[in-house]
């Protein structure tokens, strides 16, 4: 079983999110439920990733990077979080109180540090703070996993 971790921009514009929701699902279409999804169900891209997994009935293993985490995601997100760690077959708490770029960041080395690929929805540009897409990213391509990018043509964050 191939194991999928992703990353990518929040607060994307809805015309941008709508369509990485679609290149999300079709990317791992062919895997059907023979992968382990891995994700921080961040709003954005971590959910739409995290939704395709389930809809394909195959495992879904999340990190939550702080304590603090699920209270510094908009709150009209907090329900699809809870329902999708509530689907996660493992969960990986690291041991951050506050949800700050250091622990988003450590938990991006661990969700690439346990996939054999990444896949990113980014835009190529570099990171507007620590722990961003691109950092995870670079660490993705450090420790050479393969990295699969997804952006919809000719969008803008």
């Amino acid at each position: 079983m191939i194991r999928i971790g992703v990353t990518g921009h929040r607060h994307l514009p809805p015309d941008v999110e709508a369509a990485a929701a679609v290149m999300l699902r079709q990317h791992l279409a062919p895997h059907g439920y023979r992968m382990v999804g891995l994700s921080c169900l961040a709003d954005g891209p971590d959910t739409a990733f995290a939704e395709a997994v389930v809809a394909a009935g195959a495992p879904l293993e999340v990190i939550v990077p702080a304590q603090g985490y699920r209270g510094a995601l908009p709150r009209e997100h907090h329900p699809v979080y809870d329902r999708l760690l509530s689907r996660a077959v493992l969960v990986h708490e690291l041991e951050h109180r506050e949800s700050t770029p250091r622990a988003h960041m450590d938990a991006g080395r661990l969700l690439v540090e346990r996939c054999d690929r990444l896949v990113a929805v980014w835009d190529g540009e570099p990171a507007r703070g620590p722990g961003g897409t691109a950092d995870v990213v670079a660490h993705a391509r450090a420790l050479s996993r393969p990295v699969s990018v997804l952006w919809p043509e000719g969008a803008r964050r």
